[in-house]
């Protein structure tokens, strides 16, 4: 059984070593905000951060990350204000919204790198998480808007 270290909780995993962390994340623990998308690390929707990593859960074997700080959506921020999501909010990003959990942990792990990014850089940074309902233009001026909301707060705090 490996012991995970999920949103600052420790859980025990009742499944082989080689098990996806998304099937840990989704089935056994019930964090369901972490979607499944393609199975194959190609659309982002199963992102979730790793030591601070933006990593696709569907292809980490859960037996890796045994002593790893592991981040889902659901912890990202406890009153779910995180600067990304407050961008998402402000910027109506999701339409569907089912990829968006993934953008806002690709996002976040981003500017927590990046704190004042180029269109060129959000862009970049990106790309591979994809969004059936187009709403790219929107992703990237949330993104803009999230570095905005986290150098203000840098400077106010």
């Amino acid at each position: 059984m490996a012991q995970l270290t999920i949103n600052g909780q420790s859980y025990f995993a009742d499944a082989p070593p080689d098990t996806p962390l998304l099937w840990v994340i989704r089935e056994e623990l019930q964090l369901t905000g972490t979607k499944y998308g393609c199975g194959m690390a190609l659309c982002g929707a199963c992102t979730v951060h790793i030591n601070g990593e933006a990593v696709r859960s569907c292809q980490v074997p859960v037996g890796e990350v045994e002593g790893a700080l592991i981040t889902t959506i659901e912890g990202l921020h406890p009153g779910n204000s995180h600067a990304v999501q407050q961008a998402w909010v402000e910027h109506q990003v999701p339409q569907c919204g089912y990829c968006q959990s993934g953008q806002i942990m690709q996002a976040a792990a981003f500017l927590a790198r990046t704190p004042n990014p180029t269109e060129e850089q959000i862009v970049g940074a990106m790309d591979g998480n994809l969004c059936r309902c187009a709403t790219y233009a929107r992703i990237v001026g949330a993104v803009k808007r999230a570095a905005e909301i986290m150098r203000e707060g840098v400077r106010n705090g």
